[in-house]
């Protein structure tokens, strides 16, 4: 547009200086030292304007020579920048396709030239981890930091994953506590955190990031439910003293200590430490606000407590829950070690009416033998073959 415009100008004065020539040509004389020079306006105005152009189009060729060095530097560093974007996209592209060799040469090769070291340096280290170059990967570690110090985090965090993956837990667990000194509530880095202490299997690192996790929502909903539901059984399961077992259900949350599924593991482990008294006490105050099949017939095997309350506390159930196989079969279990013969069969017989159990059929057939009917209880054993 700048041309034509110029181009029209041009045309416009030349025009313009034709008609004025053609009306008076003019009239220009020169003298100095005895020479003397004639000649028409209209020559000496176009002599003058070629003038100026050969004066400015030769400062113009002055100027590029000058500064010609310069410019074919820029030209050359220019290339350079081009030819290396291309070999990063290249690597970047092999990276992606899983040809670890390939993407490592390209892209560490580009980095010196590149617009964007530290995609190239980040990159080859993990093609370089793929090939199980770990001594390479640290180095180009080592460089993405130096091409640019103020990615600290982000390149912390490329090496954390890497030796996550690798598994090179310490020295994630080393690289990861430096970050969070840095960053202390960047999500990232807690969520790192949380895989890396599952992978140790450090529940009390676990319990004590918790808090952090649910504040910055690194975990929401029913992966939140999920994950502390799992980290709470493990805290029970980790608990080798019984004065620790208490304490870990005593900072269990109340709503979790609500739920059956943490009171029969709770019971559980105080069984195995040799607490059946607490175990008991314990599945007797829930038992005696609300039922759960499975504690009740937790409540039903436990040794050593006395049978008569156990079974008066369960019976009850009965009425909300006819045909619920479990109870019945609970029931029958404290019938028999009370030597309540009638009561039990009446319950067994009942749960098989309900559901044909194996434990059910097998305790009915040794009642059966107790009591002398040994030709129904071989009808009973025979109902177990497939």
């Amino acid at each position: 547009m700048k041309f034509l415009f110029a181009a029209l100008l041009a045309l416009t004065l030349g025009v313009s200086l034709t008609l004025l020539a053609q009306r008076d040509p003019g009239y220009v004389l020169f003298s100095y030292l005895g020479w003397t020079v004639e000649t028409s306006l209209t020559v000496y105005l176009l002599l003058q304007i070629l003038a100026f152009a050969l004066f400015y189009f030769g400062l113009r060729l002055l100027w590029l020579l000058w500064h010609l060095p310069s410019s074919l530097s820029r030209w050359r560093e220019r290339r350079r920048v081009l030819r290396a974007h291309r070999l990063t996209n290249r690597g970047l592209i092999a990276l992606a396709e899983g040809h670890w060799s390939q993407a490592e040469r390209r892209l560490s090769r580009a980095a010196s030239r590149s617009d964007t070291p530290l995609i190239n340096y980040l990159g080859a280290a993990r093609a370089a981890q793929k090939q199980g170059e770990e001594g390479r990967r640290d180095a180009y570690l080592a460089q993405a930091y130096q091409s640019m110090p103020e990615a600290k985090l982000a390149i912390g965090l490329t090496q954390a994953e890497l030796q996550l993956a690798q598994g090179q837990l310490e020295q994630a667990l080393a690289s990861l506590r430096e970050l969070r000194r840095v960053a202390p509530r960047h999500v990232h880095v807690l969520y790192l955190l949380k895989k890396l202490y599952e992978k140790l299997q450090s529940w009390q690192d676990l319990h004590q990031l918790l808090p952090e996790l649910r504040r910055h929502h690194v975990l929401e909903g029913e992966a939140l439910a999920q994950f502390e539901q799992n980290l709470y059984h493990q805290l029970l399961d980790q608990a080798k003293q019984l004065e620790s077992l208490q304490h870990c259900w005593q900072e269990l949350p109340k709503a979790r200590k609500q739920q059956a599924d943490f009171v029969a593991h709770y019971a559980q482990r105080l069984v195995e430490l040799g607490e059946g008294a607490q175990a008991e006490q314990l599945l007797r105050g829930y038992l005696s606000k609300r039922y759960d099949a499975d504690l009740a017939a937790r409540y039903a095997q436990l040794d050593g407590a006395q049978v008569a309350p156990r079974l008066a506390l369960l019976e009850p159930w009965l009425e909300q829950h006819p045909a619920d196989p479990v109870l019945l079969l609970a029931l029958a279990r404290l019938a028999l070690r009370n030597q309540l013969w009638g009561k039990a069969r009446s319950y067994l017989e009942a749960s098989l009416a309900i559901e044909a159990g194996a434990e059910a059929r097998h305790a009915l057939a040794e009642l059966l033998i107790q009591l002398g009917e040994k030709d129904q209880a071989l009808a009973v054993y025979r109902q177990q073959l497939p």
